[in-house]
């Protein structure tokens, strides 16, 4: 994946450089977001194609990767918002989870919750943890990780997230409960037992 080199001054950043330098982080960063490598490549290239066309603007108030990743950051929200809209209701449905599987009829945890112990500030600097977490993440059903993508990865406001997805607010919060839960019980299950064993 190549950049054209422009022809003549630039006021602008070098965009010849682009690929060697960011290309690896884009990636991952669009990898971690929208789960298949086909997509996140797409998004890199289209990243690329429209830094490229906004090179003259690119003022140089932040870096050039800070800049890059907030055009990726517009291009993955793009792509999440075509993909919900393109995906229909019974698909949505079909993917959505009963909350029977982890509360009684009262209500309580049908198993208690593992005592994490650990320093939360510490357990994020772990990239084993970051692993199972990925996976974890991985596994959701695309409505429950788009959501928990925009609002807590994105830290998108309520309504941007909802006019983005086209769900209501009672929705947003249904469906984040949701992926808290089952991110909660997958790491439970694959880290916190796997560290206490």
């Amino acid at each position: 994946m190549g950049v054209p080199e422009s022809n003549g001054p630039q006021a602008g950043p070098d965009v010849s450089r682009w690929v060697d330098e960011h290309a690896d982080v884009l990636f991952r960063y669009a990898l971690q977001r929208v789960r298949r490598r086909d997509v996140a490549e797409d998004l890199v290239q289209e990243t690329f194609l429209a830094a490229l066309r906004a090179r003259q603007g690119f003022a140089g108030q932040s870096s050039e990767r800070t800049w890059l990743v907030g055009i990726l950051r517009h291009k993955i929200i793009d792509h999440i918002r075509q993909s919900s809209r393109s995906r229909s209701q019974r698909q949505q449905h079909a993917e959505e989870i009963s909350m029977d599987a982890f509360f009684d009829q009262k209500g309580h945890w049908k198993t208690g919750s593992l005592d994490w112990g650990s320093d939360p500030a510490a357990l994020l600097e772990q990239r084993d943890f970051w692993d199972i977490f990925q996976k974890c993440f991985g596994g959701l059903p695309s409505s429950l990780a788009e959501t928990f993508m925009l609002r807590e990865l994105e830290q998108c406001e309520p309504g941007e997230v909802c006019a983005n997805l086209e769900i209501s607010e009672s929705n947003l919060w249904v469906r984040l409960h949701r992926a808290r839960i089952l991110l909660k019980e997958c790491l439970e299950k694959h880290w916190f037992r796997a560290q206490s064993e």
